[in-house]
């Protein structure tokens, strides 16, 4: 029990202290190019990592799941909404099961 109220709060410090940090630290307005384009790309880098693995692991063969992914990213690309998008990836990946 003292070990679980432990890591509970060394995981509020921890929190707190990374969304304190920067708000303290940088008061001035970020001008770095490199710096700014970092912070830019973060939140879909992010997304990126936490959905891709979801998706590899989310049908029953890794295979229909490549083929739904190269067909999101198609039909994403394409113009498509995200409610087609969803609807032909779906499609997809039931019609690569139905053969595998």
């Amino acid at each position: 029990m003292n070990q679980t109220v432990f890591y509970i709060l060394i995981m509020a410090a921890v929190t707190y202290l990374i969304r304190v940090l920067p708000l303290t630290l940088v008061r001035k307005e970020i001008k770095n190019i490199y710096i700014r384009s970092f912070l830019y790309y973060v939140p879909y880098v992010t997304l990126a990592v936490m959905i891709f693995p979801g998706i590899l692991d989310s049908t029953a063969s890794p295979w229909s799941a490549f083929v739904g992914f190269v067909v999101a990213i198609l039909s994403a690309y394409l113009g498509g909404n995200v409610i087609t998008v969803a609807l032909v990836t779906c499609v997809a990946v039931f019609v690569v099961e139905l053969f595998l």
